[in-house]
């Protein structure tokens, strides 16, 4: 930028020009505060920048681009623009909704929008164009769902179940003393996943009818017993009725009469 841009002195010297224009465009005069300096853009281009003053605005500031004409000793207004600066409040740049759901945030009643390109997913099945071979596919290896788990979609899987609360490392999983391989109530699951996980069938687990790792636990395995050990209820003191006074007579016992009378 040459010196002579740098130190225009008519666009240099509109100072109240452009504040009248940010107040034009600001809520309220009180908006636009203290001039914070001027910078040179281009050839008779200059701005100017005044600091925000309103609440929530720290560190930004209001830039008025003014210009003249060659020769000309007018300033005019061409853009005026609130912009944030090194230390301004920023809001958090925008992520998409793909990228920001998470387990457990579809509701009851919430409907996602259609991923034609899911990665998760994969198309499940072609349609030949016969019908023998066609009717084969739908009847018998049930292919007519339109797309099926992708290989990244069964991985994903795998892992977030695995790292998860019914994988090997829960705290109910550290403290068994068996694992769910072994336990006659776990039903594998079929395919690849079923190589690590299956379902828990135990109404007396809290896994019950949720899909654990084979190398999951808890303390409702089938193969597992304690020992038994006494109640934990303090035993009843005897009950002395000290009412009703019981008759015995003497001549029914079995004891000699010296001894009675001793």
């Amino acid at each position: 930028m040459s010196s002579r841009a740098r130190n225009d002195a008519v666009l240099v010297g509109a100072v109240d020009v452009a504040r009248a224009a940010a107040q034009e465009v600001a809520g309220s005069p009180d908006d636009v505060g203290e001039h914070l300096g001027t910078t040179a853009e281009a050839e008779r281009l200059m701005s100017h920048h005044f600091a925000a003053t309103m609440k929530g605005y720290h560190g930004w500031h209001w830039t008025v681009t003014l210009a003249r004409v060659p020769r000309g000793k007018v300033a005019t207004v061409c853009e005026i623009e609130l912009l944030p600066g090194d230390d301004a409040i920023l809001a958090p740049q925008w992520v998409p909704w793909s990228e920001r759901l998470r387990p457990g945030d579809v509701r009851p009643g919430d409907t996602l929008p259609f991923r034609a390109d899911d990665p998760r997913l994969e198309p499940g099945w072609t349609p030949t164009g016969d019908e023998e071979l066609d009717s084969v596919a739908i009847d018998e290896l049930a292919l007519a769902r339109a797309r099926v788990l992708s290989p990244q979609g069964r991985d994903e899987a795998a892992e977030r179940w695995y790292r998860g609360s019914r994988g090997p490392t829960a705290p109910g999983a550290v403290a068994s003393a068996s694992e769910c391989l072994a336990c006659g109530f776990l039903v594998p699951l079929q395919g690849p996943l079923g190589q690590l996980f299956g379902v828990c069938t135990n109404a007396w687990s809290p896994d019950d009818g949720k899909v654990v790792s084979l190398d999951h636990g808890c303390g409702a395995h089938s193969e597992t017993d304690v020992e038994e050990r006494p109640s934990d209820w303090p035993d009843r003191a005897p009950l002395i009725d000290e009412v009703v006074i019981e008759p015995v007579d003497p001549a029914a016992t079995d004891e000699p009469a010296g001894d009675r009378a001793g």
